[in-house]
């Protein structure tokens, strides 16, 4: 969704940037290997963000389930994902029978299978968030979430192909812990997840992490409908690396209408690009990662495919666009 007025007051929101970056502070911590669960598809990160902080989901006036898998590259992963804010119905009128409002309430699902060389993790989990308006607009929210997930876990020892010694089986619940605020131009959240995991447990593959996601929507043309969105994912364990620079993933994406493309910089070794079209009910996008330094033919192209369904009263007698 692409808002294009603002009604956030300036002191307003410097208030809340405050506000959120004394909170990453306090969520900043202090000591462990992190590794992100899912790690694969890499593209879920631009497309369904609110799998990394449950507080997002029901953020968009949108119900959009959305699938997406690597089908080239050393993985084979599949994500599929939901989020929708609850509908409530208010008091017809003859010009508007059918009038209906969101509730505070946002939720979402995730269904994922995660396959890499040495181990195959297949996860799910359930968000709910509570959204609060900040504004008689209600232009800007402050959102808290919560997800209850669960991830099976089948560690080998060197690759499925070695029978030497059998694989290393687990079953691990977890939960993860989300703020967001988002507004008219600006939006900021942090969130933990994988907040049972032990990562000095043997065989359990996941480990405790914390995210930042912040960014800021910038209109080139309203004429044109043209918007600029700057933003950045950093993430990082119980130990901050020596280079601030692995923590720290920025992407930037241009809304021409219904056009979406842009970069993330998910690994600094490689480029990326993608692109995603937002028909009535569907949306089409791609992403593609290479790298900068070995020639294309010597290294498999990483390359990644998603689609999604726009739930959102959807009619067969209506046919007019859906708002994105």
């Amino acid at each position: 969704m692409i808002c294009l007025d603002n009604h956030l007051t300036v002191p307003r929101l410097r208030n809340f940037k405050t506000l959120f970056f004394f909170c990453v502070l306090v969520f900043l911590p202090d000591s462990a290997k992190c590794q992100q669960t899912p790690i694969n598809p890499i593209s879920y990160r631009v497309y369904s963000p609110f799998v990394l902080n449950p507080a997002i989901a029901g953020s968009k006036d949108y119900f959009l389930i959305e699938g997406i898998a690597t089908f080239q590259g050393p993985y084979k992963s599949q994500l599929v994902t939901g989020n929708t804010r609850l509908l409530k119905k208010t008091p017809a009128f003859f010009s508007s029978p059918d009038n209906k409002d969101y509730t505070c309430l946002g939720v979402g699902g995730t269904i994922f299978n995660d396959v890499s060389d040495t181990s195959k993790s297949i996860g799910f989990s359930a968000s709910a968030a509570y959204h609060i308006s900040l504004n008689k607009q209600s232009t800007s929210f402050l959102s808290l979430g919560v997800a209850l997930k669960g991830i099976y876990n089948r560690l080998y020892s060197t690759s499925p192909a070695d029978t030497s010694s059998g694989p290393q089986e687990t079953f691990l619940p977890n939960i993860d812990l989300g703020v967001y605020y988002y507004g008219a131009k600006f939006y900021a959240g942090i969130s933990a997840t994988n907040l049972l995991s032990s990562p000095d447990s043997l065989g359990i593959p996941v480990s405790r992490e914390y995210f930042l996601i912040t960014g800021y929507k910038l209109v080139i043309s309203r004429t044109l409908n043209i918007v600029a969105e700057p933003s950045i994912i950093a993430h990082t364990g119980n130990n901050l690396p020596s280079n601030i620079k692995n923590i720290i993933n920025p992407m930037l994406k241009i809304y021409i209408e219904s056009c979406c493309f842009g970069t993330y910089f998910h690994d600094y070794d490689n480029f990326s690009f993608f692109f995603l079209y937002n028909f009535p009910a569907i949306s089409i996008g791609t992403y593609f990662e290479y790298p900068k330094n070995t020639p294309y033919y010597k290294k498999e192209l990483n390359a990644e495919l998603t689609i999604g369904i726009n739930l959102s009263e959807l009619k067969l007698k209506n046919k007019k666009p859906l708002h994105w």
